[in-house]
């Protein structure tokens, strides 16, 4: 049931929903850090709306494209650097620490999950992280702290300090392979829940968006919070449209 028109009566019915429930899985979009000040992907002035994204075959095959990939996350710094952890990311770093939420599933890269108070193990990150580095060829990790002022001072990234490979954020472009190790546990985690929260996700980009139906079909019951309607909405037991922050604001009961 959609409740945009009544979303007191929407919020009533997941809190019950929640609290008659032992397993909890959110699964988080973008939506959700758009409070912090991380600006999203696919809306209107979002990010892919002014730049097109750099494919991974692309950032392979060339030094130019490697460099603008660079250009573009530098540039980003501020945004990132200054982003705090917002309602929603409080609100399931406390189903996760009562017990309510065995993990979180996001497609961030932002690592605000992680900045809440979630340890890092219990957040399952499907298209990464951009607050660091790995080595594409041997997986070493690198910090933004000790590429970026040998990027500006030479133009171009250095390579890894281990093997020699090249670097790149720790996200999931298009064309790259999904984590493996990531996309298993997250259809674990769909597969054995009571009750699947998607919030703030677009649930457009795949494999990632069909963890909502595989949580559907395994018998749960799936609830999306978000502010434009989505794909799965017709799927969905209770669909809450408005800000994450103002649906997810810190209340006790959820």
């Amino acid at each position: 049931m959609v409740f945009d028109d009544d979303l007191k009566q929407g919020l009533a019915a997941f809190a019950a929903l929640l609290d008659a429930s032992d397993t909890v899985v959110p699964f988080t979009g973008a939506g959700i850090s758009t409070d912090s000040g991380i600006p999203d992907f696919r809306s209107p002035g979002g990010l892919w709306t002014r730049n097109k994204p750099i494919p991974f075959d692309a950032f392979l095959a060339s030094a130019e494209a490697r460099r603008e990939a660079w250009q573009r996350r530098f540039a980003m710094d501020t945004a990132f650097n200054a982003a705090r952890p917002g309602p929603g990311h409080r609100t399931i770093a406390r189903w996760v620490a009562s017990g309510l939420s065995p993990a979180v599933i996001t497609q961030n890269i932002d690592n605000l999950h992680q900045d809440s108070g979630v340890a890092t193990e219990s957040v399952v990150e499907v298209h990464g992280n951009t607050t660091y580095a790995t080595c594409l060829s041997c997986g070493r990790r690198h910090e933004l702290s000790w590429i970026r002022p040998l990027f500006e001072a030479h133009g171009e990234a250095p390579d890894c300090q281990a093997c020699g490979g090249l670097l790149k954020t720790a996200t999931i472009s298009f064309g790259q392979a999904m984590p493996q190790e990531a996309m298993r546990r997250a259809g674990e985690l769909a597969r054995r829940c009571d009750v699947f929260v998607a919030i703030g996700s677009s649930l457009v980009v795949h494999p990632a968006a069909g963890l909502p139906l595989i949580a559907r079909d395994s018998g749960a019951w799936l609830v999306i919070i978000n502010r434009e309607p989505t794909p799965c909405d017709e799927a969905a037991d209770i669909v809450l449209r408005g800000e994450i922050g103002s649906i997810l604001n810190d209340r006790a009961d959820l």
